[in-house]
């Protein structure tokens, strides 16, 4: 049996959670980039605050501030099941994509020093199909160390609405 998650009110939270089978899903590209599309619709339609995003090959983590706190499993809850969901209709992979359960902390004094809000402007995904465009964008985000990443990528995902572009 689980423990109760601590939830409350005008507070940052320290979130990780990982792949199934501890695969290094976020190794492809495109994965990432439809993450990034998923998290940016996800704040969105719920609000709050993002920063220090760090996405390693088989897991994520990143601190969040929900404008309603006690919100934080709903969030998680729709961001990883649609994640799961249009990866699976990106990919043609069928079953479960997340091991089991996020784990969450309450971060007292805000997030850790130096830790970067994370850029929507780089994340394109297209109207119809909501999967990453076949457009070449740059995401960019802070890690906790304090020292900036950056990963640039292009690709063609399957019923994008816009071509990819011509090699350069």
């Amino acid at each position: 049996m689980h423990k109760p998650r601590k939830l409350d009110q005008n507070v940052w939270y320290k979130v990780e959670t990982e792949i199934n089978i501890g695969e290094p899903l976020f190794r492809l590209p495109e994965a990432k980039a439809l993450f990034l599309g998923v998290l940016g619709e996800t704040a969105g339609r719920y609000g709050f605050g993002i920063c220090g995003l760090v996405i390693g090959d088989g897991s994520v983590s990143f601190s969040i501030k929900p404008n309603d706190g006690l919100k934080l499993p709903l969030i998680m809850q729709w961001l990883k099941q649609t994640f799961a969901a249009r990866l699976n209709v990106l990919t043609g992979r069928q079953g479960h994509v997340w091991r089991e359960r996020y784990r969450s902390e309450i971060l007292t004094g805000g997030p850790p020093e130096g830790a970067g809000e994370v850029d929507w402007t780089g994340v394109e995904m297209s109207a119809k199909t909501k999967i990453p465009a076949a457009v070449a964008y740059t995401l960019s985000w802070g890690s906790p160390r304090s020292d900036g990443m950056a990963i640039t990528t292009s690709f063609s995902a399957k019923n994008a609405s816009k071509p990819a572009p011509p090699p350069s």
